[in-house]
């Protein structure tokens, strides 16, 4: 599996963390950016970046793409809008695990203002890309019929 990770402003230090922990976990994965904190850039492009290498890695199994902005809201919308794509704002374990299981989420949007707070020593962020890394697609033809139907518009 390859990951494509891409952040904005509000999500920067979280991905530096994010790949420090990928790397140290043996996951191979691409830093779409932003490169270097920029507080005037816009978290769109760095979802299309995320998004069409997601959809463009015929060599990989599975690839997938993590983004992070503040909310990370933005970051869903913004990669939702290509076909094939299946992005989840997801907080925690329990809505990584259902995204994946039922979903078959290809796309993880972390709200950095909820998981990387100032002073949280949790770090949350860990268990939920753990648990959505590791949890496969159930495959039920329901999820399947589901996940096909969002792509006919």
């Amino acid at each position: 599996m390859k990951l494509f990770l891409g952040a904005d402003h509000g999500g920067f230090y979280l991905k530096e963390k994010v790949e420090a922990y990928l790397t140290k976990r043996g996951y191979t994965w691409e830093d779409v950016g932003d490169k270097e904190l920029d507080p005037q850039d816009d978290f769109p492009q760095f979802a299309q970046m995320a998004a069409t290498k997601v959809l463009g890695e015929v060599e990989e199994d599975d690839p997938r793409a993590i983004l992070i902005c503040t909310g990370g809201q933005g970051m869903a919308m913004a990669a939702n809008r290509f076909r094939g794509i299946r992005a989840a704002v997801i907080w925690d374990t329990f809505e990584a695990h259902e995204c994946r299981n039922d979903n078959d989420s290809n796309v993880l949007c972390l709200p950095a203002r909820v998981l990387d707070a100032p002073g949280d020593d949790l770090e949350l962020w860990k268990e939920v890309i753990d648990e959505w890394l590791t949890t496969p697609f159930a495959g039920a033809a329901r999820y399947k019929r589901r996940n096909a139907e969002l792509d006919v518009f």
